[in-house]
Order: C-alpha cells, then sequence, then structure tokens
C-alpha cells in the first residue's frame, strides 16, 4: 500500500525563517490587537486619521504582520543549501558592533542634551564609521537624514522634539 503523501521534500524548507516569522507575527499581532487599542490613547476628537497617536504604531504593526506572513512563506518554499547559502550569517569585526551599541548609546543618551538633530548626526556618522563608507558625498547623508527626520516629526507629525540645544 502507497502512502498519499509524498516523503521527497519536508513541509518547512528552512526552519529557522519559518520560526522567526511566526514569533514576529506573534509580537505584531500582540501589537496590533493589544498594545495600540489598550495603552495609546484616542483623543475624542481627531481631525485627521494621521493626526491620531495610534497611526504610526499600528502601520508598524500591520508592516511587521505582512513581512512576517512573506518570511514564514519563504521558508516552506527556498531550501536553504548546506553548502553555498548566501543567507549564511558571517560574524563581522567586534570593533564593529561596539561601534554600533556606541552610536545608540549616543543617540539616546544625548537626546535631550544635545538634541534630535545634532545626536542623531552623531549616530550616524558613527554607523558609517563601522560600516565602513568609503565616498565622501554619502557622508552629507549623516546631516541631511536627522535634520530632515526631525523636521518630519516636529513639522508635519507636531511631535515636540528637543531640536538644538541653543
Amino acid at each position: 500500500m502507497t502512502s498519499s503523501h509524498s516523503t521527497g521534500s519536508p513541509l518547512i524548507k528552512d526552519l529557522w525563517d519559518v520560526v522567526a516569522g511566526v514569533v514576529l507575527l506573534g509580537f505584531s499581532l500582540l501589537l496590533l490587537f493589544y498594545l495600540i487599542p489598550n495603552y495609546i490613547g484616542q483623543p475624542p476628537i481627531v481631525q485627521n486619521p494621521m493626526m491620531s497617536p495610534r497611526w504610526l504604531p499600528t502601520i508598524v504593526g500591520w508592516l511587521l504582520a505582512v513581512f512576517s506572513v512573506l518570511m514564514v512563506v519563504q521558508g516552506m518554499l527556498v531550501a536553504d543549501d548546506s553548502e553555498a547559502s548566501e543567507r549564511r550569517f558571517e560574524r563581522g569585526p567586534w570593533m564593529r558592533f561596539a561601534l554600533m551599541a556606541l552610536a545608540l548609546v549616543v543617540y539616546v543618551g544625548l537626546f535631550e542634551m544635545l538634541g534630535a538633530i545634532i545626536s542623531g548626526v552623531l549616530a550616524t556618522l558613527i554607523l558609517f564609521i563601522a560600516h565602513p563608507v568609503r565616498t565622501l558625498w554619502v557622508y552629507l547623508l549623516a546631516v541631511a537624514f536627522p535634520v530632515s527626520v526631525s523636521l518630519l516629526f516636529t513639522e508635519v507629525m507636531n511631535v515636540p522634539l528637543p531640536m538644538l540645544p541653543f
């Protein structure tokens, strides 16, 4: 007697993608259906839905949910070759990790004292040093990106941020 399913190919091709996708899906569902409704207050009169404090976390939650489902599907469709995998993790130098951690500490630690723009510029420069950027014009992004993000939050979304120390 023969079995109705084939035993030639496993159902899950890459177990780690499926596990990571399921964990991220769980976090996104927790965010969307428990944390946002219960812990982010909704003002009684909101003229524009984009002005609601729930808008950005909801967008992030749905994006996380979609990408985690795609990660699970990828884990079931794409096999991880043990010989030549482009997705294999290679450890970078410890100095890169230390500089990335330093960038986080600089941004969080100096945010109130120096403001969003200067702490963002310093953190971005440290990140560019951590990942060797050889093109000099790219360092202009270290100024342009924090300035544009800070202005987006303060001018468009009306989020009060400490802009500059003076």
